[in-house]
Parts: structure tokens; C-alpha cells; sequence
């Protein structure tokens, strides 16, 4: 750990963010056309991210998340899952 002006900044943290993008990707924008309203989307990922946490399968080879609710994001913007 590396002490900056008082705070603590764990360096492996750090690095970790820098390689992995998080909620970062998928865009919003990307997310928006797959849905005719933000609150069915929010839905439609909530339960996709329950059932990937509860199953821990996936509809896509590889993913950039590593948690349920980015992995719901990515199917989604992949047209794995479909909001009806």
C-alpha cells in the first residue's frame, strides 16, 4: 500500500480497475436501444444477475464483468437476453 496525502491507496486495487472496466462497459448508451424503458431494463438485468448468481452459467463465451449485474449488461447488449 502507498500512502498519498493521507489516504491509503492500495496499488493492486488499483491496477485491478485499470484492467478490468466494470460497470464502465457497456455503455449506456449501447443499453438504451434494447429496451423501450429504462425501468424494464433495470428489471430485466436484476433478475438476469439473480439467476446467473444463483446457476453460475452464462450465455456468453467470455465476459469482460466478472459480477452477475455487468455480465447481465453484456448479455444484453450481446442480444442474449431479449426485454420483452
Amino acid at each position: 500500500m502507498t500512502r498519498v496525502q493521507g489516504l491509503m491507496i492500495n496499488t493492486q486495487l488499483k491496477i485491478a480497475n485499470n484492467e478490468r472496466e466494470g460497470m464502465r462497459y457497456p455503455a449506456i448508451d449501447e443499453l438504451s436501444t434494447k429496451a423501450d424503458s429504462k425501468y424494464k431494463l433495470v428489471i430485466a438485468v436484476a433478475e438476469r444477475a439473480r439467476q446467473i448468481k444463483a446457476t453460475g452459467k452464462t450465455f456468453l463465451a467470455q465476459t469482460r464483468n466478472y459480477k452477475a449485474i455487468g455480465i447481465a449488461l453484456e448479455e444484453i447488449v450481446a442480444d442474449k437476453v431479449r426485454i420483452a
